[in-house]
C-alpha cells in the first residue's frame, strides 16, 4: 500500500475537497449574538456563492435595517424583488423603510403588494394587521 493510500485510507477525491461553509447559518448565529457587522460579512459571502438566494437577501436587508443602514436595506430588498416580485417579506420591509424616508406613494404600492399575497402562518396575522393599519393611515392622510 502506497504512502498516499495509507494516509488517506482510500477516501474518494470528493471527500478530500474543502467544503464550503454555510454562510447563511453562520450569519444567523452571529445575529443572534448581536454581531450584525460580522453577520453582514457572512451574508455577503453567502451571496457570492448564491447571488439570488432570497433567504440571504431578506435576512441581509433585515440586518442592514437593524444597523440603521436604511439605504442599503432598501437596495437589498429591491434586489430580492427583482428575483421574485411577489416576495411578501421584501414588500413589507421596504414599505416601512420608504415610509420612514417619507415616500408614502411607493410605500403604499409595496403595502398593497404585501397584502395581495400575505404570508401564512401563526405570526402572519400580526404583520398583516400592521400593514393594514399603516395603509389606512396613509390613505387617511391623503388630501
Amino acid at each position: 500500500m502506497s504512502f498516499w493510500n495509507r494516509l488517506f485510507r482510500g477516501r474518494r477525491r470528493e471527500e478530500l475537497l474543502p467544503q464550503r461553509l454555510d454562510y447563511l447559518n453562520e450569519a444567523l448565529a452571529l445575529e443572534r449574538q448581536g454581531d450584525y457587522e460580522a453577520a453582514l460579512t457572512s451574508y455577503r459571502l453567502a451571496l457570492r456563492d448564491h447571488p439570488n438566494d432570497l433567504r440571504v437577501l431578506q435576512n441581509m436587508a433585515i440586518a442592514y435595517t437593524k444597523t440603521n443602514r436604511y439605504d442599503e436595506a432598501i437596495r437589498i430588498y429591491r434586489r430580492a424583488l427583482e428575483v421574485d416580485g411577489t416576495l411578501a417579506g421584501a414588500h413589507y420591509g421596504i414599505a416601512f423603510l420608504l415610509l420612514r424616508r417619507g415616500d408614502a406613494e411607493t410605500a403604499m404600492r409595496h403595502l398593497r403588494a404585501f397584502l395581495g399575497h400575505p404570508p401564512r402562518g401563526p405570526e402572519a396575522q400580526r404583520w398583516v394587521e400592521h400593514a393594514e393599519r399603516a395603509l389606512a393611515e396613509i390613505e387617511g392622510a391623503k388630501p
